[in-house]
């Protein structure tokens, strides 16, 4: 190789490294005036919603279990039957007219890696029928490898199947709705969660759980009615996010509340 061609092929590197920084360096600001502009109008401690729902029904009560972040945890409302939580439990009783007790071990704040700790705080002989598990919006944001996530995600999964669980996954959510994130940075973000949903998918899959896409379930509402579907923060969904978060995982969560009985091995 010439000396010149060399030079050459060194100068486009350099100047790639340097636009690489550069790009780099302007993601770096934008997430700082997304985190200014979102900030913590909600402070970081959901509505306790954990309760036997439709206690007049007949029958024993379905366990309920829900895991993951603070959408799982339903922080942004302002009463518990407005919470995921509530609102699936409330609806899961509807369907099968039977009481539903909702035990919530969801965390603000949580990534996937959590999902393991927040099974360990539960009393050890307590054998939910199902389990919603909601996580990886804390993933993306913190640039966790979606394998990485995705594999914690399968052994919480794997735990609670062990336990004659059924498990509903819903994936990661579209961030590229959040409009407090500047674009190119929230293009990004609606990439990387797309990505991050796909592994998860994957992986609930393989594990035994039943996977819920929120990303096409949720993204035109989200995005075409951000003031209705955000709440103060424009980051956590309001009420009527939460309501329509819920329609979307109920059918599944029905179904396995209609399936659940003694673990198995393998994928389904």
């Amino acid at each position: 190789m010439s000396r010149a061609r060399r030079v050459v092929i060194a100068s486009v590197a350099a100047g790639a490294a340097l636009a690489g920084w550069g790009v780099r360096a302007l993601l770096v600001r934008q997430a700082a005036v997304a985190r200014e502009r979102i900030g913590k109008p909600l402070g970081e401690d959901s509505i306790p919603a954990d309760r036997i729902w439709s206690r007049k029904l007949d029958g024993e009560p379905i366990e309920l279990l829900v895991l993951g972040d603070s959408l799982a945890a339903g922080l942004g409302v302002e009463h518990r039957k407005q919470t995921l939580g509530g609102r699936v439990a409330k609806g899961l009783a509807r369907r099968m007219s039977r009481p539903v007790r909702l035990c919530t071990a969801a965390v603000v704040g949580s990534e996937s890696k959590a999902l393991e700790g927040q099974l360990d705080a539960l009393p050890g002989d307590y054998r939910p029928d199902v389990a919603v598990v909601i996580v990886g919006g804390n993933d993306v944001t913190h640039l966790v490898y979606p394998a990485v996530a995705a594999g914690q995600l399968h052994r919480a999964i794997r735990r609670l199947r062990d336990l004659g669980t059924r498990v509903v996954v819903g994936t990661c959510p579209d961030l590229g709705a959040i409009r407090p994130v500047p674009q190119p940075l929230r293009g990004i973000m609606s990439r990387m969660s797309q990505h991050m949903a796909i592994a998860q998918t994957r992986a609930a899959r393989h594990a035994g759980a039943v996977p819920v896409s929120l990303r096409r379930a949720l993204r035109t509402a989200f995005r075409d009615d951000p003031d209705g579907m955000f709440s103060l923060d424009r980051f956590h969904p309001s009420a009527a996010g939460y309501r329509r978060t819920a329609e979307a995982l109920l059918p599944a969560v029905e179904q396995a509340a209609r399936r659940s009985g003694p673990a198995f091995s393998g994928s389904q």
